[in-house]
């Protein structure tokens, strides 16, 4: 049986299922927050506030945020499923650095927003 990815699944020893199934599950609670966090973006835009760049700046942010943090997960998980069945330490989770950072920005961006109502 193939499967894909090769590069995940071509390589050393079948790790114990449980670790595989708990790699998933990270990896779907990862991509549940950037869902939530570009479809937060998708309703900034369509129903708040509209008119100034502000506001599109922090839906923007929202969105990029979004998708830099699906784009991580699915990094994060590759990366983590290799080092399991390479025998090798897990990385470090990186992602979560993304995600402050860019929930940081995004925050900034809507303080003054709200303050310069």
């Amino acid at each position: 049986m193939s499967r894909w990815p090769r590069s995940v699944y071509g390589v050393g020893n079948e790790p114990d299922p449980r670790f595989s199934m708990a790699n998933e599950r990270t990896f779907l609670a990862w991509l549940r927050t950037s869902l939530a966090l570009m479809a937060a973006g998708v309703g900034f835009a369509a129903l708040g506030p509209v008119g100034n760049a502000l506001d599109l700046a922090v839906a923007v942010a929202l969105l990029v945020t979004g998708v830099a943090c699906s784009l991580s997960a699915l990094q994060h998980w590759i990366a983590c499923e290799r080092a399991m069945r390479l025998g090798q330490p897990l990385p470090s989770p990186w992602m979560a650095a993304v995600l402050g950072v860019g929930l940081a920005v995004t925050g900034v961006l809507a303080a003054v927003l709200v303050i310069t109502r």
